[in-house]
């Protein structure tokens, strides 16, 4: 009985320490959440990528992704503290930041890295009569899925043909492989996808026996869409022989690519994660090619068209790096 009043007491006193004591044990480790975009793009395996250097690289950090809409959606998911980082297109993000567009008010977005050059994809088969954007009239068209930045801008490149896609066109608001898959089954003439050269979806879609994939030359609507819309586009190219099948370049418009967190987002562990990508870069290249434009130098370049956060900015600075104010944004 003495015994196991003793043990009581004791078992008191132990249960009392551990009430009044702080935990000394660590932490669950911090997740971040990565926002990409469809499967069939690059922001879905390249955000991957980025999940594993951040979670091998980055202490107490464990980061995983989500299947999302890319750009519009993206950005409310940062704007609302849903998701840590997202992928965003320059263009979008800017409308997100100043509350403009599909934005109904301006969202606290900041950021991180600018990634790589995102690219037009006007996309079609041989034999449907197509050889121009302003062809697409009466046409049955996918502009990209609803809340992506490949809707904003393609819908912008169709105005500067002339067409207004809700009424020039049988307007589909399809995803990268949903697009490709109804292309290649008959049930839309052509559509519109930017992303990262190669695109899995546009690769597969090449590819596929007894299809001629067609890509159309748009290079020369660049200047009516930066006339309106300001110098965040620029022309671009796409090789030659970067799909199956198509042996000619083809000049296209072209917008950066950004990596979005909140500004509230902590200033360490911005730093930490602009350091872990920035130096793990060749982990990256290794997922998709087009990570090799994720250097320190292109951070400098204006790209970006919101601030930086501050921890990438203590990253930077420490490197040496002066940025190149944005013609919209001086505050870098």
């Amino acid at each position: 009985m003495k015994r196991t009043l003793l043990v009581v007491i004791g078992l008191i006193i132990v249960l009392e320490f551990l009430i009044s004591t702080p935990a000394v044990w660590p932490d669950e480790a911090h997740r971040l959440l990565i926002a990409t975009g469809g499967t069939g793009g690059v922001y879905y395996p390249l955000g991957g990528g980025m999940a594993a250097v951040i979670s091998q690289n980055v202490a107490g950090a464990k980061a995983t992704i989500e299947v999302t809409a890319a750009s519009v959606e993206n950005c409310f998911l940062i704007g609302k503290k849903n998701a840590d980082l997202a992928f965003s297109m320059a263009d979008t993000a800017w409308g997100a930041y100043n509350g403009i567009g599909a934005f109904p008010a301006k969202l606290p977005l900041r950021a991180v890295l600018v990634l790589y050059p995102n690219n037009m994809h006007v996309v079609t088969l041989e034999g449907k009569g197509i050889e121009k954007v302003s062809d697409l009239k009466g046409k049955r068209v996918s502009t990209g899925a609803p809340g992506s930045g490949t809707e904003v801008m393609g819908l912008r490149l169709l105005e500067a043909a002339g067409l207004n896609g809700n009424k020039d066109l049988w307007q589909e608001k399809l995803g990268a492989v949903e697009s490709a898959e109804a292309l290649k089954n008959g049930k839309i003439d052509g559509y519109i996808w930017v992303g990262g050269i190669p695109t899995v979806s546009v690769r597969n879609l090449a590819g596929a026996p007894g299809v001629k994939m067609k890509l159309i030359p748009h290079g020369d609507l660049v200047e009516k869409m930066r006339v309106k819309y300001g110098p965040i586009y620029m022309p671009g190219l796409i090789r030659g022989n970067a799909y199956p099948g198509q042996a000619k370049e083809v000049s296209i418009a072209a917008v950066w690519n950004v990596l979005l967190c909140n500004e509230n987002l902590p200033e360490k562990m911005v730093y930490d994660v602009t350091k872990a990508l920035l130096e793990h870069r060749n982990e990256l290249v290794a997922v998709h090619p087009d990570a090799n434009y994720i250097t320190l130098q292109n951070q400098g370049s204006g790209a970006s068209p919101i601030p930086f956060h501050p921890g990438a900015l203590r990253y930077f600075k420490e490197k040496g790096l002066k940025l190149r104010a944005n013609y919209r944004n001086s505050s870098n």
